[in-house]
């Protein structure tokens, strides 16, 4: 099967079940809708999303749309336990066994309504992986094409390159934002250009909104300022930061509200300014950059 390229923004359904707006499914039909027609084809799940139920909840509203399936792109995770009313965990944990990774992946596909994932990510790191273990579960699913490809999220370089001696990885997801930029300093951005593995980012818009403390006053002053130069919102000047970045990162944007989602794609239509970029930068690290 042929693999289709990602949306440049991608819609991250954490907020959209019991964790979030809790929307019906309706709600989830039209937001679906809402996000393909400004061109977010891509969406991002994890199987523990509300409690292990976000899953289906899309999927029900899915298999009601009448979307083609060949139009959009859906991600999942798997790897964390969570203790829930729905598993008998008893603590928060990780397992990456062969069996649990592709009794999780195909119940992702059963919740999600589809026959294959176009990708599968390991959620966390975990101290107890065993290489050949996920290598082995991770070829079994691409043979019978439950899986197109596969990566990380939230791994360093070396527990990548412990991964990638027995199976190829792809992609990493990594939280990275104006305001937690460390990935484009430690080297890790550089290891992923240099080894072809394309990063997704979570929380792209970082605590801008969320926090008040000095470099989110800073940074969101500079925004404010620089949004009437290009004519933007303030969310979507941040992602075209994001955006700049020679490396390919691809935002997964996590809201679930239908006149957020409509304009976020303007980001991919903003070429920022060398000095404005920079600007951002020096906002963020609150002093004259090195």
């Amino acid at each position: 099967m042929t693999k289709t390229p990602f949306s440049k923004i991608i819609a991250g359904t954490m907020t959209w079940g019991h964790w979030g707006k809790n929307l019906n499914k309706n709600q989830m039909i039209e937001l679906m809708n809402s996000c393909i027609e400004t061109g977010i084809t891509t969406f991002d799940h994890a199987d523990i999303y509300g409690g292990y139920t976000t899953e289906a909840a899309f999927g029900n509203a899915f298999d009601e749309s009448q979307i083609d399936r060949k139009k959009i792109q859906l991600i999942s995770k798997c790897g964390i336990q969570l203790p829930s009313e729905n598993r008998s965990t008893k603590i928060h944990h990780y397992n990456y066994s062969k069996s649990h990774i592709i009794w999780s992946a195909e119940q992702s596909l059963k919740n999600l309504k589809t026959d294959y994932l176009d990708l599968l990510l390991l959620h966390r790191p975990s101290p107890l992986m065993q290489v050949d273990e996920i290598a082995e579960a991770i070829e079994k699913l691409k043979t019978e094409g439950k899986i197109l490809d596969f990566g990380v999220s939230n791994f360093t370089q070396s527990q990548t390159d412990l991964i990638q001696t027995k199976t190829e990885i792809n992609y990493n997801q990594i939280e990275f934002s104006i305001t937690h930029c460390e990935a484009m300093l430690d080297g890790s951005l550089d290891y992923m250009q240099a080894n072809n593995i394309q990063p997704m980012c979570w929380s792209p818009l970082g605590t801008v909104f969320k926090k008040i403390d000095e470099k989110s006053t800073r940074v969101k002053k500079l925004a404010a300022k620089l949004s009437l130069k290009y004519n933007v919102g303030i969310d979507v000047l941040l992602l075209a930061w994001i955006l700049k970045h020679p490396s390919g990162i691809l935002p997964v944007c996590g809201t679930a509200e239908k006149n957020r989602i409509a304009h976020l794609m303007k980001a991919t239509e903003i070429e920022m300014e060398v000095e404005d970029w920079f600007s951002f930068w020096t906002e963020s690290a609150g002093n004259p950059i090195p």
